[in-house]
């Protein structure tokens, strides 16, 4: 009986520490993160209403600069800015490092202005750090666990500008769809 016990609270253990994880499907390959649920739970939240709703599925990366991050989640591919939800409040004094393979909210000046955007660092990039008042930072709020290759592959695409669009991919980077993974039970 005593075994038994033990077991299960490791068992209860190790499914406490489990973290939320997704599935990005891009047309340049799979990338898969696990998500920050406890240090970000608000950004991961938010994150997942997206997924969950589909908001996602069909939008590219349109803004990509090789040596610094891959952003996307809120144009279509013929470059059209979805409609989102409410700003949500910056989490990124959580002390989580914008490190290479990190995830993180894109947001205006104002540190509270993240909606649906995302950026997937491809470099440590301690600049966009929380550091205190007046350098708010941006939020990580999960890792790229699988795919860093596709990561590393979109970040070398060839960009042009568009309009007000900067650093945008002359060939479109579709996010196909996202998903969560399914866990095992």
């Amino acid at each position: 009986m005593k075994n038994f016990m033990i077991l299960m609270s490791l068992i209860f253990s190790l499914n406490t520490l489990a973290r939320t994880q997704v599935v990005m499907e891009t047309n340049f390959g799979n990338i898969e993160i696990e998500l920050y649920d406890k240090k970000s739970p608000k950004t991961v939240e938010n994150f997942l209403k997206y997924t969950d709703s589909k908001f996602y599925d069909g939008t590219i990366f349109h803004r990509v600069i090789d040596n610094f991050m891959i952003q996307g989640g809120g144009f279509t591919p013929s470059l059209e800015r979805k409609k989102t939800l409410d700003p949500i409040v910056n989490e990124a004094s959580n002390k989580i490092g914008n490190e290479t393979g990190t995830i993180a909210m894109a947001r205006t000046p104002n540190p509270n202005s993240a909606t649906s955007q995302f950026f997937i660092n491809v470099r440590n990039n301690s600049n966009l750090n929380y550091a205190g008042p007046g350098q708010e930072g941006y939020a990580v709020f999960g890792r790229v666990i699988k795919g860093m290759s596709v990561v590393n592959r979109i970040k070398k695409v060839r960009t042009m500008s568009n309009g007000n669009m900067r650093n945008l991919p002359s060939e479109n980077v579709v996010i196909k769809k996202v998903y969560r993974k399914a866990t095992k039970s």
